[in-house]
């Protein structure tokens, strides 16, 4: 592993800090945490830990000294000072004249010497910081040196690896009791440069930033040397089906389980080289259910995760059958072990729920799953480090994760469960919708609203500058797509499935106004508006209801029509009829798939600034009327303007509206002329 310390940027960082009043110590603190949390190979998503002792002033002025740990809910690739919150280092150090100290008197403790109060908990790991003499202290999950501990004879092996130079601490649930015996341990032998914590983890520390970090990747490059020594072909490959499915087909059906089980999730799918090895392996039963490569990866990835079949491309209803039955074994294993490992524990727990939080498809690779894109894109990484971790340890000899009592102790440990926080729910939380003509217009303002009801966003446009613009600004998946070919929706939304799991709403919204007097405009304009305004829904929705139905948990389809559909007007007719027929088109869909809990709506909007109504389309229809634009704008029953966020908001209102089907809502203000009869 490459050392990537640099005295120069060592220096500017210095600078940076001291001219926002934070010293060298903790401003050096921030620059290691973050070379290490930006190697994935030591640190993942709140992982690890750092800390460095130095002296700050209190309230009443006075030197003191303290120790900066990382706090709880911060990341080490992107910790800054106020992630790093001071305590009070005398008053920690005393604690370690105790016999015990149960956690919640620990927290309390932490907390309670906080040179801030409003700054966030210290790790569950500060005492162990505290305890042990060292000025900067670093703290990793290492790939390779979790390879070597994570094995039957993981001790004698570090041993060997490592020699005189590193303490060896067994397994230990982090807290009071793990950071006693690293401290009883340092002081056997206090010329050793840092330790081995069993199935957990490697500590180094030094009397400098650059000692501590330099000393982590030499540990961690001859553990990697010695992994490097192991089997290159680790897995036996398993029998798989002549052709597998691909993952836009059984995404949808893995995402359907979760919610005929009352949850609505989101998928982040991996795949590469090492992790088809592993989940083709014929063995995959037997090295993957051992539980996680390091303990604290459990509150997110449940202890193990689900094995479904290989999925055949030509019989994906056997392969769904399989998946059903593989969850429900899951589930009742999930539960046995819940009940025998309450009972050790004086029932007293709260079982969580049963489902899983990884996947592994023989012959494709690996879900993480979750409630949001970023948390299942997490899991994902989580499993992605098993996979290489378990591999590593294969090639040498077997994997072995601690007991399954401390793997429940730390699953259930309600300092660990803490980490995940919870915020506050949002009304389409884990919903997938897709919009299409989403790169500007009212298709943009609908696909803002729907994210910021919690939704994960597709955005389709035909403009790929526009799609991407937009699909950066709110964070969506952002594709190409031509509604008018369904081979170019089709394999859009495939992307979307592979993507984040499935379909749940979809915006079709994509259109344009084509002008001409019925009789003499040219079958040419006709038939392209047919393409777009009609046959572009058609595409859209026909490919999200398969998708919806593989799911079996139902959806929503919405569509943009006009008042063209309802009120033709002078000069309209190319735009009109196929809008005539969209209409209809969303009750057919509403009548044909209601029994799959499918429903389908629709917007009628009038007079929106658009790129239909353009503004020198508003500017001479308002003179040809012999109005202001501002009057024409707002000529309807109210007198007010209606604007693109009142049809997204409609688009919003119809996806919550989970008892209505076959509706359409008119957002125009009122006209009497243009409404539904």
């Amino acid at each position: 592993m490459k050392n990537l310390w640099s005295d120069k940027q060592a220096k500017a960082i210095i600078r940076h800090y001291a001219r926002l009043g934070v010293n060298r110590d903790r401003a050096l603190r921030v620059y290691t945490s973050q070379l290490l949390g930006n190697e994935p190979r030591l640190v993942l998503h709140g992982g690890g830990n750092t800390s460095v002792k130095t002296k700050m002033k209190d309230v009443m002025g006075k030197n003191i000294e303290v120790l900066c740990v990382k706090g709880s809910g911060w990341d080490m690739g992107d910790i800054e000072p106020q992630g790093l919150p001071a305590v009070r280092l005398n008053n920690l150090r005393e604690l370690i004249s105790l016999d015990k100290l149960n956690d919640e008197d620990m927290v309390n403790a932490q907390r309670a010497n906080l040179l801030d109060s409003s700054s966030p908990n210290p790790s569950v790991e500060t005492l162990l910081h505290a305890f042990l003499p060292h000025k900067f202290i670093d703290h990793t999950h290492s790939d390779a040196v979790l390879a070597l501990t994570d094995q039957p004879d993981g001790d004698a092996l570090c041993r060997k690896v490592f020699g005189k130079r590193m303490g060896y601490v067994p397994y230990i649930l982090p807290g009071f009791d793990l950071a006693k015996k690293a401290f009883e341990i340092y002081q056997k032998d206090q010329n050793i440069e840092g330790l081995i914590l069993l199935k957990h983890g490697i500590f180094t520390f030094g009397a400098t930033a650059k000692e501590a970090y330099s000393r982590m990747i030499e540990q961690v490059t001859l553990a990697e040397n010695r992994v490097e020594i192991g089997k290159k072909i680790v897995f036996v490959k398993a029998k798989l089906p002549k052709k597998v499915a691909s993952v836009a087909d059984v995404a949808p059906i893995l995402r359907g389980l979760f919610g005929a089980a009352g949850r609505c999730v989101v998928m982040d799918f991996r795949t590469n080289s090492r992790v088809r090895a592993y989940v083709d392996g014929k063995d995959l039963r037997r090295y993957s259910q051992k539980s996680t490569v390091t303990p604290d990866h459990v509150i997110r990835t449940k202890p193990n995760p689900l094995i479904v079949p290989a999925p055949d491309a030509n019989n994906l209803g056997d392969f769904a059958k399989g998946a059903k039955k593989a969850l429900d074994a899951y589930q009742k294993s999930y539960h046995s072990y819940f009940v025998r490992q309450n009972k050790r524990v004086g029932f007293s727990k709260t079982e969580l729920d049963l489902m899983p939080r990884i996947i592994l498809v023989p012959g494709l690779g690996l879900f993480g799953i979750d409630g949001n894109s970023k948390s299942a894109a997490i899991v994902a990484d989580l499993a992605e480090t098993n996979v290489s971790v378990i591999t590593k340890c294969e090639s040498i000899s077997s994997y072995q994760a601690i007991p399954e009592n401390d793997v429940f102790d730390i699953e259930y440990w309600s300092l660990e469960q803490a980490k995940l926080g919870k915020g506050n729910a949002m009304p389409l939380d884990s919903k997938i919708c897709v919009v299409s003509g989403g790169g500007s217009g009212i298709g943009a303002v609908t696909a803002r609203a729907f994210a910021k009801q919690g939704c994960e966003v597709a955005v389709l446009d035909c403009n790929s500058k526009a799609v991407r613009a937009i699909a950066d600004d709110i964070g969506a998946l952002g594709l190409v797509c031509d509604v008018t070919s369904a081979k170019s929706v089709n394999k859009a939304l495939d992307r979307v499935a592979a993507h984040f799991g499935g379909v749940d709403i979809v915006v079709s919204n994509a259109g344009a106004a084509s002008q001409g007097r019925i009789g003499e405009v040219s079958d040419k304009i006709l038939r392209q508006s047919f393409e777009l305004n009609f046959w572009g829904h058609q595409n859209l929705a026909s490919k999200a209801t398969a998708i919806m139905r593989a799911q079996g948990n139902g959806g929503c389809l919405l569509f943009n029509v006009s008042k063209q559909a309802i009120n033709p007007g002078p000069d309209f007719g190319p735009y009109g009829l196929p809008k005539a027929a969209t209409l209809s088109l969303m009750r057919q869909y509403a009548v044909d798939y209601g029994g799959d809990a499918i429903r389908s709506n629709a917007v009628n909007a009038d007079r929106i600034r658009s790129g239909l109504l353009s503004d020198a389309m508003i500017e001479n229809r308002s003179k040809a009327r012999g109005l202001s634009q501002k009057d024409y704008m707002s000529g309807n029953l109210l007198g007010k303007e209606v604007f693109a966020e009142d049809v997204a908001q409609a688009f919003v209102n119809l996806a919550l509206a989970e008892k209505t089907t076959a509706s359409v809502t008119t957002v125009d203000g009122g006209n009497i002329a243009a409404a539904l009869r």
